[in-house]
């Protein structure tokens, strides 16, 4: 096996604060792929990331996959020597996670895999694309690949990332991106997803072409111990079209919290569910993120954590207080709430009738259209 030398970007961060390294995607360098997300990271990881042979700055090599995931490993351990670490990547640098998953478990601590899958694509395609490649060159890629990469409504918007974009594969060296692709026609880890026990994030965006939504479906629900996250109005670069959400899924995966936190955000979870907790975590911003941190410590962490009522209970009594305030956007979730805690429609049904007794009868009454909406539409989707 040929360890290529793969030379990281530091982003800095918290020297004592665990390790976390980042994957690429074909055609792009660390700083333009991970710039923003990173800087979001570096406030509570050590971030570095690694750019693949002949991109960015590291010299051009002959490679496969696991010859990439053996050079992240020499990477991982000059930055911190013996030391496990956390992995994040988009793409092909997805696929030398799930290769580091596979041959060197006992490293990662986690791993996030962005817009991958455990194969991707076609071998055929692969092996024309790197021919064309060697016939034209990156440069003749750069349109079909922005197309590829990114949503209409991002390519108008962000003019100036989307041009660092295509400089960054214009200048990839051409051999070199030929090399990945040929080694992406022989990747396929599929049959060792049941036999992956580390903590996997998989996310997908929901416009992705070239891996999309189902090929990271795949990875979490194959591995042991998977999940799985969709962005929305995402293409294949999620680091680039959507940082924050992208940074702050990573750290929820990767931060080990407090036990009041972790069980409030295990709570928070099994009542309300991934979809709606993973969204809430996306959209968190500096401004909202020690509001989030507030809710899932008290209200998940102290007061649904205790013993004194079940969750029917305090999903009847929560249910009562939104009717009563006039909390309607509340009230929406913790329907749903109440039918993951075990309460069926009838049972709702009477909560109802007796705030319209004890809160009023117009409060009542838009809560009855706020559950018939609801209901509908989750029951439109399969849901209970």
């Amino acid at each position: 096996m040929s360890v290529p030398q793969l030379v990281g970007t530091d982003f800095g961060g918290p020297q004592d604060a665990d390790l976390l390294l980042l994957g690429p995607s074909l055609g792009t360098s660390a700083t333009v792929l991970w710039g923003a997300a990173a800087e979001q990271l570096a406030r509570h990881l050590r971030v570095v990331a690694w750019d693949l042979p002949g991109h960015g700055r590291s010299p051009a090599d002959t490679f496969r996959i696991p010859d990439l995931a053996a050079g992240v490993l020499a990477l991982a351990g000059q930055v911190a020597p013996g030391a496990s670490f956390h992995y994040a990547g988009n793409s092909i640098g997805g696929a030398v996670g799930l290769q580091l998953l596979v041959d060197a478990p006992e490293r990662l601590r986690s791993a996030t895999l962005l817009c991958t899958g455990a194969t991707i694509g076609r071998a055929e395609d692969w092996i024309a694309r790197a021919a064309t490649v060697r016939a034209t060159g990156t440069s003749a890629l750069i349109e079909a690949s922005l197309q590829r990469w990114l949503t209409a409504g991002f390519l108008e918007r962000k003019r100036e990332l989307t041009a660092a974009l295509a400089d960054a594969l214009g200048r990839t060296d051409d051999e070199s991106y030929a090399q990945a692709c040929e080694a992406l026609a022989h990747f396929d880890v599929a049959a060792a997803l049941p036999n992956i026990s580390t903590p996997v994030l998989a996310i997908a965006g929901s416009e992705d072409i070239a891996t999309p939504p189902e090929s990271l479906r795949r990875i979490s629900s194959g591995v042991k111990n998977g999940r799985l996250v969709i962005l929305d109005s995402v293409a294949h670069l999620a680091p680039v079209e959507s940082p924050s959400a992208t940074a702050n899924l990573i750290l929820d995966h990767v931060l080990v919290r407090d036990p009041v936190y972790t069980a409030g955000m295990s709570v928070r979870r099994d009542v309300l569910g991934d979809k709606h907790v993973d969204a809430a975590i996306a959209r968190s911003t500096e401004f909202t993120a020690d509001f989030q941190e507030l809710i899932t410590r008290y209200a998940w962490g102290t007061i649904w954590t205790r013993d004194g009522l079940d969750r029917r209970s305090r999903s009847i009594v929560t249910l009562t207080a939104l009717v009563a305030r006039g909390h309607h956007e509340e009230l929406a979730m913790h329907l749903r709430a109440a039918r993951r805690n075990g309460l069926s429609s009838n049972e709702i049904k009477e909560v109802l009738l007796q705030t319209a007794i004890y809160c009023g009868v117009p409060d009542a009454n838009t809560a009855f259209r706020i559950a018939t909406e609801v209901f509908a539409e989750d029951d439109g989707k399969g849901g209970s």
